[in-house]
């Protein structure tokens, strides 16, 4: 096809949107070398320090918060997004944007109000299996929405919807790629390279970026019954919620890893919580979960993981009876059961999906063709 000249991109404010922004702007470059892409974003999110760091231009549009409830915030929603449509409105027409992909949340709101304005075709990436506000509006008028779950409720009124996966960062989409003997080599080597021992099971507990007081707190409270198993932990608690928690011989306490992936390349279980991130880079690498949604929002973290644990791929646990006792009493028997763990991992697998950038790239280059608006 005629190779694309502009996109806009809009999804910010945490990971679980900047990170696949950045692995479909990534995959749109690798295909067009030549592409002009911008991305739109807030002054106080995540992609403000991640977007400029790959390269990438941003633009930065006032944060609109849609209020859920009545309140003050309603009266002020008028002037608020009308501002954060013109900024977004600029930056679509500064580089005469072919398409406008959106992640969903703060940003892509006034993005799909700029597009369709512009008569510029929107093109959705939905990352939770429950669709936030921002996409189930922007889908009444998009020209095609990429599904990472099956059982997401989205679909446009005339454009296609189509289930791709979740765009993985390029780290984690090259390990999970590995053949399975470079895939052993490349677990001993990030084990060595966390000062781990590469000889022992390895257990991971994060709970993203900000951390989780109650898993940490539940994990923390387990270690004696975890470490008679034998295996090591790494325990990430996020950064100044390491209080409390000692570290031992085999049992290692990180504030935070910058290189995720080669935590994840060292474990053989992994205790987290649910976001559509987590559950679909583990699927990715064929790694057995512990899974502890979020007690807050719409639920959404609990139906992100319930297809792979449907499978036999994760457990589910509440948050609220994820406790010490708990852990004590469930995680030490799955951890010493090699055959079990194998099994989950093979169950996980199936669920994963490597290539999810490569297909919603193809959208937005479908989108791009349309009527009088191919370069």
């Amino acid at each position: 096809m005629s190779a694309l000249r502009a996109v806009v991109l809009a999804g910010g404010g945490t990971a679980g949107h900047v990170n696949p922004l950045l692995a479909i702007a990534d995959e749109l470059t690798a295909r067009h070398p030549a592409v002009r892409l911008l991305a739109l974003g807030t002054a106080t999110g995540l992609e403000a320090e991640l977007v400029p760091a790959r390269g990438y231009d941003l633009r930065e549009i006032p944060r609109v918060p849609l209020p859920r409830r009545p309140s003050l915030d309603w009266f002020r929603l008028p002037g608020r997004l009308r501002a954060a449509v013109d900024a977004a409105a600029a930056a679509i027409t500064e580089i005469d944007a072919q398409v406008v992909v959106g992640m969903g949340g703060y940003v892509s709101t006034p993005a799909y109000l700029a597009a369709r304005r512009l008569g510029v075709p929107v093109v959705i990436h939905e990352q939770n299996a429950r669709p936030g506000l921002a996409n189930r509006l922007g889908a009444r008028w998009a020209t095609a929405i990429g599904l990472t779950f099956p059982d997401t409720r989205l679909r446009p009124k005339r454009g296609t919807a189509e289930v791709v996966g979740l765009p993985l960062r390029h780290e984690i989409a090259s390990l999970a790629s590995l053949p399975p003997a470079e895939r052993q080599a490349a677990q001993v080597a990030a084990r060595r390279r966390l000062g781990l021992d590469p000889t022992l099971p390895t257990l991971l507990i994060t709970g993203g970026s900000s951390g989780a007081v109650n898993v940490n707190r539940a994990v923390a409270g387990a270690a004696a019954a975890l470490l008679e198993t034998g295996a090591q932990v790494l325990h990430l608690t996020g950064r100044g919620k390491s209080a409390g928690i000692t570290p031992t011989e085999r049992y290692h306490v990180l504030e935070y890893c910058t290189e995720m992936e080669q935590a994840l390349a060292a474990a053989d279980l992994v205790i987290a919580r649910a976001g559509a991130g987590t559950v679909c880079e583990l699927a990715a690498l064929g790694l057995p979960g512990i899974y502890v949604p979020l007690a807050v929002g719409n639920g959404e973290q609990r139906l992100n993981a319930a297809a792979v644990v449907q499978a036999g791929g994760g457990v589910l646990v509440p948050d609220a009876k994820f406790t010490p006792q708990w852990v004590a009493e469930t995680v030490p028997g799955l951890l010493g059961d090699s055959g079990r763990l194998t099994a989950m991992a093979v169950a996980a697998r199936s669920c994963g999906v490597v290539d999810a950038a490569v297909r919603i790239a193809a959208q937005i280059e479908a989108a791009a063709l349309r009527p009088g608006n191919a370069p």
